[in-house]
């Protein structure tokens, strides 16, 4: 009888230990976070990312795999994002082009931007900058567009891709001036650099991110920003309003979501940790001085994912671009 009571008091002992062990959850993160960024190494979008994780790496010991997808403007890396398992342990980094612009350009997506992902945070915005070879003819914008409107469909303009911002900015950049520029769309600015930089493309519309290491080394110049105001890091460069054409105001945002489904407390873990890197002195005035001060977490990167997908999407039908 002692044996058989003995047994019972060991079999509940075990089970309670079980219980207790599934009641607590192991701390999160536990194992690398995957980071999907839908541009190639070196650009903005890449840039941004890997300087929000390092910092977090650096302040709590978080390990990131970068997964590079470029292509379609973005459409690849996000569906990949879209399909991952909502655990917590893969990110993506999102902007304006492939969430708000790309759902009203393309007549068909292999995701929903405003259902099928929780957004964790926003993490910058910033303006385009018209770049174009240190070596070019064109000192100002008004060089460029008088150079297209003496050689019309002789000049190319390039972008990241299809229905990115830069892309929009081109186009409403051709309505104001009344001139055409070919559109060449590459897949990310490390694509596109070499032909900028080999003078095969009259100008590059990017963000002032990717902008920035080229203008510090001498091989850029950048004409004009679409910002209302002057960018700090670019104090002498003017805004294309102040170049004398309107109506090409056009910022781009960058944040980081995850799957929808994730669960709640983990979109909370990393929107505060996130948001604590960004509140960082050094990271504030690094970020303000290529674009425009955000609001942090999940509800203000919601509002504006909404809002701008409105927004972006008459600036479309109005201008008729469309991508099949």
């Amino acid at each position: 009888m002692k044996s058989i009571i003995k047994c019972i008091t060991i079999v509940m002992c075990c089970a309670c230990v079980n219980l207790a062990s599934a009641a607590t959850p192991g701390v999160y993160p536990d194992k690398p976070i995957r980071l999907i960024v839908p541009f190639p190494p070196g650009g903005g979008t890449d840039i941004l990312a890997r300087m929000v994780a390092h910092k977090l790496t650096e302040g709590l010991g978080w390990q990131f795999v970068f997964d590079n997808r470029p292509g379609a403007g973005g459409n690849i890396g996000l569906e990949l994002a879209a399909k991952a398992v909502p655990d917590g342990y893969t990110m993506v980094m999102g902007q304006t082009s492939y969430l708000a612009v790309n759902p009203n350009l393309y007549s068909k997506l292999p995701y929903d931007s405003l259902k099928d992902f929780a957004p964790v945070t926003l993490v910058s915005s910033m303006p385009i900058a018209l770049m174009v070879w240190a070596k070019s003819p064109y000192m100002k914008l008004s060089d460029l567009l008088d150079a297209a409107k003496s050689k019309p469909d002789a000049l190319t303009r390039a972008s990241t891709g299809n229905g990115t911002i830069g892309h929009l900015s081109g186009d409403l950049l051709q309505r104001a001036a009344g001139v055409k520029l070919i559109h060449v769309p590459y897949k990310g600015a490390a694509q596109a650099f070499p032909d900028l930089l080999g003078g095969r493309l009259a100008v590059f519309f990017s963000s002032v991110e990717t902008a920035l290491p080229q203008v510090q080394g001498g091989t850029i110049r950048v004409l004009a920003v679409t910002s209302a105001q002057r960018v700090p890091a670019l104090k002498n460069v003017p805004t294309v309003a102040e170049s004398g054409y309107k109506g090409v105001e056009a910022s781009t945002w960058f944040g980081f979501l995850v799957p929808a489904k994730t669960p709640a407390n983990i979109v909370a873990r990393l929107s505060t940790e996130t948001s604590r890197v960004l509140s960082r002195p050094d990271m504030r005035e690094r970020l303000a001085s290529a674009g425009e001060q955000v609001t942090p977490g999940p509800d203000a990167f919601a509002a504006l994912l909404k809002a701008d997908h409105a927004k972006w999407g008459k600036i479309v039908r109005d201008a008729g671009v469309k991508v099949e």
